[in-house]
């Protein structure tokens, strides 16, 4: 078989994910190439990812190069994907999932939980900010952009006190000896696909050639899991810039998914639970958004999108 070009973003986390999917690949007697591409994302750093419009922030540029033929897989962090891809489009597989927690990351103790904490935390995601309104109003936070490193500097340089980063991000970063607290996931349910990574083709890859690399790189739980959250997000039309969480998990042959909204101050959220059959995980995941939808998710999202017109 041919070499495998993979297509990238450059910054050190990205890459980190490139080499991982190149090893997988390799390992499997296959020839690679790296090739990195610079996405709007990465250009436009001084404003938030909601106001830059959140549908393809990080993949559009990659796409374009995926369907011209210039690289063969595109990889991405899987809570980076739009959850409706342009035509043509498919994700052909996720890795095997990390930790899926959010951490906080600082060179100080940090408990949020605590009422006299009164530290900065510096975050650019909505869900974030929103859950961190909804639990501990008394904790401040300050727009962060920009990858783990620039954001390590600037928590460095004082803009803040802390982080909140996903685990996944700083485990493979080695920055783990600066958690300072891991946040319980029943509070902070993370994105939607957070700490696995998407394999994105265009249909004319040859078909072959798709079938080696999902054996190669496909982790079916994960898939599994991933499927049920990506529907739910598709069916609530959720980009970055919408505060909406999801996570599944499979046992004994069945599938759960936890999954909710809540507005952009904080004060409203809504989170439904459900369980089914591990053979349809779309389903599940489309019936638990109806059901957010039908239990007053669909004023919250229609507010937020107003907010954030």
């Amino acid at each position: 078989m041919e070499k495998i070009r993979i297509g990238t973003r450059g910054s050190k986390l990205a890459l980190w994910q490139a080499y991982y999917i190149e090893d997988l690949l390799k390992e499997g007697g296959l020839e690679t190439e790296i090739v990195i591409i610079e996405t709007k994302g990465d250009k436009i750093l001084d404003v938030s990812i909601s106001k830059i419009g959140s549908k393809g922030v990080f993949t559009e540029e990659i796409e374009a190069q995926l369907k011209s033929g210039e690289i063969d897989i595109a990889v991405h962090s899987a809570k980076d994907m739009q959850s409706e891809l342009p035509e043509g489009f498919s994700i052909l597989a996720f890795t095997e999932r990390e930790k899926i927690n959010d951490v906080i990351v600082s060179h100080q103790k940090v408990d949020i939980s605590d009422p006299d904490c009164k530290v900065v935390l510096g975050t650019s995601s909505t869900r974030r900010i929103a859950t961190l309104k909804h639990y501990y109003p008394h904790i401040k936070t300050v727009d962060m952009r920009g990858n783990l490193q620039t954001r390590i500097s600037k928590l460095e340089r004082g803009d803040c006190d802390a982080l909140v980063l996903a685990y996944a991000g700083v485990k493979r970063m080695g920055y783990d000896n600066m958690i300072q607290q891991e946040l319980d996931e029943s509070i902070f349910t993370p994105a939607v696909g957070q700490g696995s990574v998407a394999i994105e083709i265009y249909k004319t890859l040859d078909k072959s050639k798709s079938e080696k690399l999902k054996q190669l790189l496909n982790n079916e739980e994960s898939e599994t899991r991933l499927k049920a959250e990506r529907a739910y997000l598709k069916r609530l039309q959720g980009g970055c810039s919408i505060p909406v969480f999801a996570l599944a998990n499979l046992s004994n042959n069945k599938i759960s998914i936890k999954g909710g909204i809540i507005s952009l101050n904080g004060q409203e959220k809504i989170v439904k639970e459900l369980s089914g059959d591990i053979s349809d995980p779309e389903s599940l995941g489309t019936q638990l958004a109806n059901d957010i939808l039908a239990a007053g998710g669909d004023k919250i999202l229609e507010s937020i999108k107003n907010q954030i017109r």
